[in-house]
């Protein structure tokens, strides 16, 4: 089914739940010791199991994250990806594949002695989500997803070559200042090979004007917050470093629509897919096309909203989707 959401009144909209603690914290040593994961848990130790998987890649997670779900009633798992956040070794690539990170995935549900668990990511959380589910529908209970991106070569071109460009020239003028234009018919690569360089003031430089281009776009109206993540060095290095790595790679996929081509996989899966109609980092086309070939899948347009998930028809959408399926 699909929802197209008429505008509301802003009281009518659904809060975030009150900021919480963690019940437990841990690293989860995995790929022979080259990696360590960060996890935590919070909300009730007995509750519904739900795992929220962060976006970039390597975004890292958010305490803010633990606030779209009842405390009383889930038991939410939050990791950060490999070389994201508080994992180890920082913003580093060895190893760092969609494949590892569905097995990472997997690894902290059996570490944590969860048999199902509903899955929640946003952006390349989406991606994850949906490469975790399709490997592991026996393990994967629901879907709740926001930003529906799937790393096809369309959806990158749009976003880092040619296309929201045209609705952010101001911002994507800044993009382009690190590069010169003689390397400016292929901006990922470009960016991509000064992030992996060893001029590290020239892959800060590369790391703050990439962050900056996502971050200047990700919301309805620019967004003053977001825009700060510029300033944390260590942030940005992490983000824009992993981000270009997965993307000249063409996410580490066999094929360029392996998530959407492989979606009969979810059959038996039940999902909702909250997409915001301005999204730019992220357009509604890859919603549109994975909950057509999804038949479980419901797909509601925020009319309002841009791409992040704190924009208040995306955040109200997520929390009411996570309350349907607290019941299976």
């Amino acid at each position: 089914s699909v929802c197209f959401l008429r505008l509301v009144e802003m009281s009518s909209l659904r809060e975030l739940f009150p900021p919480i603690e963690t019940f437990d914290q841990g690293f989860l040593t995995v790929d022979d010791g080259n990696h360590k994961l960060y996890y935590e848990q919070s909300g009730n130790p007995e509750g519904k199991p739900v795992v929220v998987l962060h976006g970039g890649p390597g975004g890292g997670s958010s305490p803010k994250y633990r606030q779209f779900f009842d405390p009383k009633v889930w038991r939410i798992v939050i990791y950060d990806q490999r070389g994201a956040g508080k994992s180890e070794p920082f913003a580093c690539l060895k190893n760092n594949t969609t494949g590892h990170l569905v097995e990472d995935t997997e690894a902290l549900r059996i570490h944590l002695g969860i048999e199902k668990w509903v899955v929640f990511g946003g952006s390349w959380g989406s991606t994850l989500s949906l490469a975790y589910a399709q490997k592991y529908p026996e393990r994967t209970k629901a879907l709740v997803l926001r930003g529906i991106f799937t790393l096809r070569r369309s959806e990158l071109i749009w976003f880092y070559q040619d296309g929201a460009s045209h609705m952010f020239p101001d911002a994507w003028e800044k993009y382009l200042e690190p590069i010169p234009v003689v390397e400016r018919h292929d901006m990922m690569s470009a960016y991509y090979r000064r992030l992996t360089g060893d001029d590290e003031e020239e892959k800060i430089k590369c790391a703050r004007a990439w962050t900056y281009w996502e971050m200047a776009t990700s919301c309805l109206i620019v967004n003053a917050e977001k825009l700060a993540a510029v300033d944390d060095d260590k942030f940005t290095v992490a983000f824009a470093r992993i981000e270009s790595h997965y993307f000249v790679h063409g996410g580490f996929f066999e094929e360029d629509a392996q998530i959407i081509n492989r979606a009969d996989i979810l059959k038996d899966s039940p999902g909702s897919i909250i997409q915001g109609r301005y999204d730019l980092v992220c357009p509604a086309r890859s919603a549109w096309d994975l909950h057509k070939k999804w038949p479980r899948s419901e797909l509601h347009i925020i009319p309002d909203a841009g791409h992040t998930c704190f924009e208040p028809g995306i955040q109200d959408g997520l929390i009411k989707a996570v309350e349907k399926y607290a019941d299976l």
